[in-house]
């Protein structure tokens, strides 16, 4: 049985599916939804059988935004007590990876937990974007700092000044997502791609998401430290002797995370 309310998770083949479970809003997000996705999240990492996350949503959206009635007569005082993004920030420390299916909407805090994904997954349907600003406020969960970092300041001032739709054509093009795949093969797609990644050697691939995680914010010569520190780590692992003389001796390997 499911044991939560706002969202589902599933484990087949070593891939985590964990599908947003409020279609009825368009799984617009709210606090308990993200303290059970950090909860779902945190269990994958701890997880020996699970080496890969699919994020998806239920229904006719991925998430249309945050739950605005839960935040609409809050005072500033009162999203300080709730450090709500705390939570939030908790996501971003996923050592495994994670694969967004983006099945539809992807607005407001929704956008912002699709960019929290390592790679995106998406329809033709699908459309991105902050309209914050015609609420009267802003994206406070990354959504300045991650889209800016992707397409630039001045194609993130303007989409996040104005609250205009980012297609999912547009969203490929700049490098928000990765791949346009028809509806109805978005699913198999996605998970199809999560397998390969699983059957490749865990520590490997936790290490280079650390890394290009990393060559965002540091100078070359810091992330080159840290490629180079992973590197020679991973040397300790059995997997990359298994890897090596699995090379040499021209057969699959058979990795088992250690």
């Amino acid at each position: 049985m499911n044991k939560y309310s706002y969202i589902e998770t599933t484990v087949v083949d070593g891939i985590a599916i964990v599908e947003l479970n409020r279609p009825e809003v368009l799984n617009a997000i709210n606090h308990n939804m993200v303290l059970e996705l950090v909860d779902a999240f945190r269990a994958c990492d701890e997880n020996d059988h699970v080496q890969a996350i699919v994020l998806t949503g239920k229904g006719r959206a991925f998430a249309a935004g945050a739950d605005i009635g839960e935040m609409a007569e809050a005072s500033p005082m009162d999203l300080e007590l709730l450090d709500q993004f705390a939570d939030w920030d908790q996501l971003m420390k996923t050592r495994k990876p994670v694969i967004g299916a983006i099945n539809g909407l992807a607005l407001g805090g929704g956008f912002e937990l699709a960019l929290i994904c390592d790679m995106l997954f998406t329809t033709d349907k699908a459309q991105f974007g902050f309209p914050e600003v015609n609420l009267g406020v802003m994206p406070g969960a990354g959504g300045t700092q991650q889209l800016t970092k992707i397409i630039g300041k001045r194609k993130a001032l303007e989409y996040i000044w104005t609250g205009d739709k980012i297609s999912a054509e547009q969203a490929l093009e700049w490098g928000i997502v990765n791949r346009v795949i028809a509806p109805e093969l978005l699913m198999e797609e996605t998970l199809k791609f999560a397998r390969t990644v699983a059957k490749k050697p865990p520590l490997g691939v936790r290490l280079i998401k650390e890394s290009v995680q990393k060559a965002e914010d540091y100078p070359l010569e810091e992330g080159m430290k840290l490629e180079r520190k992973n590197f020679y780590l991973l040397f300790s692992s059995e997997d990359q002797k298994e890897g090596m003389h699995a090379f040499i001796e021209k057969r699959n390997p058979q990795f088992k995370g250690k």
